[in-house]
């Protein structure tokens, strides 16, 4: 397996993992809640503690990851400070929530953008997928595998 398939998979990963880490945080996220209360998720709320102080933080180390190795694979560094900036925003987010050093209005907000630029760089990635790019002349490119 690639590492351009990894670090995909690790991206929708992080993606998906802090979205519905998020369905169960009523008092933090309600809209994340309503929805995941809606679809049958509302049994996770038991944890909530759990997913706010330890797995949202891990599934968006493991988003930003993963657009890290992203950028050394494929060399764009406009897709990897775009794909980075949304876990970024959500882990300053979750962390000014629970350490207080942020306003809980003003965290809801940052997180939610934050997941809302995670999602829709993720359609992005999926829809126009990045390739790696060289700075090898074209001469030299069927030998070196770009």
């Amino acid at each position: 397996m690639n590492s351009i398939r990894i670090t995909r998979i690790l991206d929708k990963t992080g993606v998906l993992g802090t979205i519905i880490s998020g369905f169960s945080c009523a008092i933090c996220f309600p809209a994340l809640a309503s929805i995941g209360a809606a679809i049958g998720l509302g049994f996770l709320s038991r944890w909530e503690g759990l997913f706010v102080h330890v797995l949202i933080p891990v599934f968006l180390l493991i988003a930003l990851l993963a657009n890290v190795l992203g950028w050394f694979a494929h060399r764009q560094w406009h897709r990897a400070v775009l794909g980075s900036a949304g876990p970024l925003i959500a882990l300053f987010a979750d962390f000014g929530m629970t350490q207080h050093f942020l306003p809980v209005e003003l965290a809801r907000i940052l997180f939610y953008a934050g997941i809302a630029l995670m999602v829709i760089i993720s359609i992005w990635d999926m829809l126009n997928p990045a390739h790696k790019r060289c700075a090898i002349p074209a001469t030299d490119i069927r030998s070196s595998g770009c």
